[in-house]
């Protein structure tokens, strides 16, 4: 947990817009491309990258993040709600 705190809380589907934009940036390929379901790994994901999504998510969300969570967590999708639940856990500010 962390001592941040966030004025206001953001939505699954915005977490899983921003997180498809970000990967999208990441692939070089069309947000309508990628599959919230498919492993991040089967899409090429470098690990440059992955390191570098964590580091976005720990700036966009607030929340901190072990660097191999997009290892762990490896879908759109599943990235979504367990980071859905970490900001459900922020203190409100």
């Amino acid at each position: 947990m962390t001592d941040r705190t966030v004025d206001v809380r953001v939505s699954g589907e915005d977490i899983e817009r921003w997180l498809m934009e970000r990967v999208s940036y990441y692939l070089e390929t069309a947000v309508g491309e990628i599959d919230p379901g498919v492993s991040l790994a089967e899409y090429g994901l470098e690990s440059v990258y992955a390191f570098a999504l964590c580091g976005d998510i720990e700036d966009k969300l607030g929340v901190t993040v072990e660097p191999t969570l997009v290892w762990d967590v490896d879908t759109v999708a599943a990235l979504t709600v367990h980071l859905t639940g970490l900001v459900a856990e922020l203190p409100s500010a």
